[in-house]
């Protein structure tokens, strides 16, 4: 199997060659980056458990920053979001190893895409010669053997190239991969972060006893006054109740006087109407008699 992995190797290009460097290249990048930056965090993680004293810098100035600045905001008695201010600073001031962790999350991924180019190349380059061999087919007869040979070991080589990159590109994701298992650097980075902030935690708190007491006096004062001003506007909002039912009942008196009022009015409009009725009938009556009287006498 070693001979005929050489073998396929030997039939390889420049072009070859150099897609499997890139690809050997990205792989030791990736391993070297990984180790660097484990590294970088392993050394803030001494200077970490180094330090005791709060008003004692650290030795790396991204940690020194982000305790002045936690100092900070405990001195003004603000709420203790270290996570927030631990990434913010990660991120201003560490840009470097965060683009390495990235390009190790993206390097096996690098290498399969470098495999599939070498393949499609290696196939595109046999093909090709293969068309070529079989278009100039022609000649004597002598020179056909000679030229099928060759054209054959032409096209064998491309088809070397595709095969032996992607090898090369599944083997270099799969060495990647469980290096990176073993050797995750982004775990290394959360884990360095939870220790950061609870070395701040440890030194400062999320709020000092002292401040925590004041805090707790000036909400006590606080509600003590929001509570006197509920009450008095209540009581406000009752002495405008009691207006408003008052005024209520002087309209209702009203309303009653008015009622009696009226009724008076009904009944004296009952009583002519019913004067007014009975003038009618006598009217009436009075018309009735004249009438007959007038039917009863004789026509001339």
């Amino acid at each position: 199997m070693q001979q005929g992995i050489l073998g396929a190797l030997s039939l390889l290009d420049v072009r070859g060659y150099v897609i499997i460097a890139t690809i050997v290249v990205t792989v030791l990048s990736s391993i070297c980056f990984t180790l660097f930056i484990r590294g970088r965090y392993a050394a803030f993680a001494r200077d970490l458990s180094e330090h005791t004293h709060a008003d004692r810098p650290f030795s790396h100035r991204v940690l020194t920053r982000i305790l002045e600045d936690a100092r900070t905001a405990h001195a003004r008695q603000q709420a203790a979001d270290h996570q927030a201010r631990i990434e913010q600073h990660f991120g201003a001031e560490l840009g470097g190893l965060l683009l390495g962790e990235r390009f190790v999350r993206a390097a096996p991924g690098l290498v399969i895409i470098f495999g599939l180019v070498g393949t499609f190349y290696g196939l595109s380059m046999s093909i090709g010669k293969l068309v070529r061999l079989v278009a100039g087919g022609g000649g004597e007869a002598s020179d056909i053997g000679a030229t099928m040979t060759q054209g054959l070991t032409q096209a064998l080589t491309g088809m070397s190239v595709a095969f032996s990159t992607s090898l090369f590109g599944i083997a270099s994701a799969i060495v990647l991969t469980f290096f990176g298992v073993f050797f995750n650097v982004t775990d290394r980075r959360t884990a360095l972060m939870v220790a950061v902030e609870n070395h701040l935690d440890r030194l400062l708190g999320p709020i000092g006893a002292g401040a925590a007491g004041t805090l707790d006096g000036g909400l006590v004062q606080v509600h003590t006054a929001n509570l006197e001003q509920i009450f008095a506007d209540f009581a406000r909002s009752v002495e405008d109740l009691r207006d408003s039912v008052g005024r209520f009942d002087a309209s209702l008196q009203g309303f009653a006087a008015n009622t009696r009022d009226f009724r008076e009015f009904n009944l004296h409009l009952k009583d002519n109407v019913q004067r007014m009725s009975l003038s009618f009938a006598d009217v009436s009556e009075t018309l009735r008699n004249h009438a007959s009287s007038l039917a009863a006498r004789p026509h001339r």
